[in-house]
């Protein structure tokens, strides 16, 4: 229960960070925010490790909890990284995804229409976060997905952030369909493609996110 619980206060978190309540270099009080969720501070610490994955917050020691934010050009960096990581599981799964992880993938692409029907970005996160946790396991390589599951996280509140922006919840359900049927087709190339264009957060999207951060924090 304190996990899911450390979940909820890490998200409601980042919120703060993204719309300025929180800036970059501020620090976070345990003793201040334990009182405000109304609970102890391991939950709290909990949240602060989460965040202090993803980049957002900075640890330090006996001194607290700083907010950390990366500029654009580390973001553009983390995403370019990303984005082929992610190929290559999508590579890989076209090859030796099983018909059970399939199914799995269908399963979850419904739920996330179903989010974009509701307009409710964050179920839909839920859904496509299972969606490409699936490909990663399915590209039978451990290393590889272990790497690409420390960058998703990693930039995790930034790709939800980015789901955010009007319409993008619909473009992304569109190239969730698009990955699914080339590994379906098994095919390898159109799967990394398909995979690639859909997490790299280029030109429009890119400078959406960003001024969407510069106004959330002015």
């Amino acid at each position: 229960m304190d996990k899911r619980r450390a979940d909820i206060i890490a998200e409601q978190l980042e919120e703060r960070i993204f719309d300025g309540t929180y800036q970059d270099g501020d620090r976070l009080d345990e003793v201040r925010l334990a009182s405000q969720f109304g609970v102890s501070r391991t939950p709290l610490r909990e949240a602060l490790q989460r965040l202090a994955r993803s980049g957002l917050v900075e640890l330090v020691p006996r001194r607290g909890a700083f907010v950390r934010q990366p500029g654009p050009v580390d973001l553009m960096e983390m995403f370019e990284v990303m984005a082929e990581l992610e190929a290559a599981c999508g590579r890989l799964a076209a090859r030796r995804i099983s018909d059970e992880a399939l199914a799995d993938l269908h399963n979850a692409n419904a739920k996330c229409q179903t989010a974009v029907e509701a307009h409710d970005p964050d179920s839909y996160y839920v859904e496509n976060e299972r969606f490409h946790k699936i490909i990663y396991r399915e590209s039978g390589n451990g290393f590889l997905e272990t790497e690409t599951g420390n960058l998703h996280r990693r930039l995790q509140p930034f790709r939800r952030q980015q789901l955010r922006l009007r319409g993008r919840m619909a473009q992304s359900m569109g190239e969730h369909r698009a990955i699914l049927d080339a590994l379906e087709k098994g095919d390898s190339e159109a799967a990394a493609d398909a995979l690639r264009g859909h997490v790299a957060i280029q030109g429009e999207k890119f400078h959406n996110l960003i001024a969407t951060l510069k106004s959330a924090a002015e």
